[in-house]
């Protein structure tokens, strides 16, 4: 399974992106039953879980972007998003996707850097 993620970029604070991440060598049912999730990574901060959509649909988001950014997928391209709003300096980071088979085999994305100037 190899995971593509896109959309990261140079933003102003109060402005908007969203990333995308391509999953390839991965069946339907497969991705359609693992879990999708983003993460980021600050420079000198551990990587944290950003946001989190479950096989059955349900989602997760961590408490600093509740209200801003939006997770959803598209079963069919086997693509995961996160469309991000009104972003925040503290919002800068590179930004990893992963996808969590029912297996518990996991795989992550390169990551896409995301800059947001105050």
């Amino acid at each position: 399974v190899q995971l593509q993620a896109s959309g990261g970029g140079l933003v102003q604070a109060g402005g908007t992106l969203r990333l995308s991440c391509a999953a390839s060598g991965i069946i339907l049912s497969v991705f359609w039953s693992s879990n999708l999730a983003w993460y980021r990574q600050a420079p000198g901060k551990e990587r944290e879980l950003v946001a989190v959509i479950y096989s059955g649909g349900t989602t997760n988001y961590a408490d600093s972007v509740k209200g801003r950014f939006t997770i959803s997928k598209d079963n069919a391209k086997r693509t995961v998003y996160l469309q991000m709003n009104s972003l925040r300096a503290e919002d800068t980071a590179i930004y990893y996707c992963n996808v969590q088979q029912g297996n518990g085999l996991d795989y992550w994305g390169q990551g896409t850097l995301v800059t947001v100037s105050s």
